[in-house]
């Protein structure tokens, strides 16, 4: 077996494992399932790189495709960077989880149970639309209906408007009047 089918290999145990520890409800077995992906996701793009070559910097009289590729280096050093991020994360979470309740297992809660045994009907999305909503294929009947519906909302709201200043209006005469007496 070649070094690359080795690797490869090694890669595609490591991606397994940890989408197996993923789906675990203790959040110890799930960090170490994003630490073992991260460790595939490096060997993949380190199987990605190709064959090792001179440094990718310029040399007088090298062959183009005597350099190697600097891009799978940097997807690496950045994957690093990620999972470490991550682990912090999880470790933060574990942590607390620990402090909290004295274990670092994901137990369902009492409303999701709840949420989750209802109906996925929902009568406002999932009733039919009885006529068609769209703005752009209207005739003229229901271009004038729209702009008589909004001249009515104008003329209730300007109505309303003057109905307040009117009561206003009459209670600052009102009290000018008790205050004349």
């Amino acid at each position: 077996m070649t070094v690359n089918a080795t690797l490869l290999l090694v890669m595609g145990v490591l991606f397994a494992t940890g989408i197996y520890l993923l789906l675990e409800r203790s959040l110890t077995r799930v960090l170490l399932g994003l630490l073992l992906i991260g460790n595939a996701a490096n060997l993949l793009l380190l199987a990605t790189g190709g064959v090792p070559g001179i440094a990718p910097l310029y040399v007088d009289g090298a062959a183009a495709d005597s350099y190697s590729d600097p891009l799978p280096q940097a997807l690496m050093l950045t994957a690093i960077v990620i999972t470490f991020a991550v682990t912090a994360f999880m470790l933060a979470i574990i942590y607390r989880s620990w402090i909290i309740a004295r274990r670092d297992e994901v137990v369902d809660d009492i409303e999701d149970r709840r949420v989750a045994e209802q109906s996925a009907f929902d009568f406002e999305e999932d009733s039919e639309v009885v006529a068609d909503t769209t703005e752009f294929a209207e005739d003229d009947d229901e271009r004038a209906s729209r702009q008589t519906a909004a001249a009515l909302r104008k003329r209730d709201t300007a109505d309303r408007l003057q109905a307040a200043s009117e009561e206003s209006a009459g209670t600052d005469n009102h009290e000018r009047n008790r205050g004349a007496r």
